[in-house]
């Protein structure tokens, strides 16, 4: 039975991490600035995908986030829920990463609740963006 459209406050997914993605940027250095590779943002890529290991979270590369002065930068996103960009941000901070990725798809409102979020996802972040779906006018 189809029981409509979904509100704006049922879960964007369901339990542990599902359907959501992590999108490290793998061009970041270290605080150095160091060219060497693999970068920073490599390292912190893969410790993202090792604490994944077995779970439903995607986790994505891309070249640049364009938040440089934030240094190692990742983003959090899933289906229907608030998008999250974090900065400064460390090489062994993939655990934390995956942590919001599940506390995410988990929240029933779309964003990463507060409390429980691990500490790096508090003072690292950048910015949050609404779905589409929650966007008041139109064009």
């Amino acid at each position: 039975m189809d029981s409509g459209p979904p509100t704006q406050t049922e879960p964007a997914a369901s339990a542990t991490g599902a359907g959501t993605t992590i999108i490290v940027c793998i061009s970041c250095r270290d605080a150095t600035g160091s060219d060497a590779h693999p970068r920073a943002g490599e390292k912190l890529a893969e410790d993202a995908r090792r604490a994944a290991a077995g779970l439903p979270v995607e986790v994505r590369t891309a070249e640049c986030l364009g938040n440089c002065k934030r240094r190692l930068s990742a983003s959090i996103l899933s289906e229907g829920a608030w998008s999250y960009v974090f900065g400064d941000l460390t090489e062994d901070c993939g655990a934390d990463l995956v942590a919001g990725a599940s506390l995410l798809a988990d929240a029933d409102d779309g964003k990463i609740p507060w409390r429980g979020r691990p500490d790096s996802l508090k003072r690292g972040l950048v910015a949050r963006i609404p779905p589409l779906t929650l966007l008041k006018d139109r064009s």
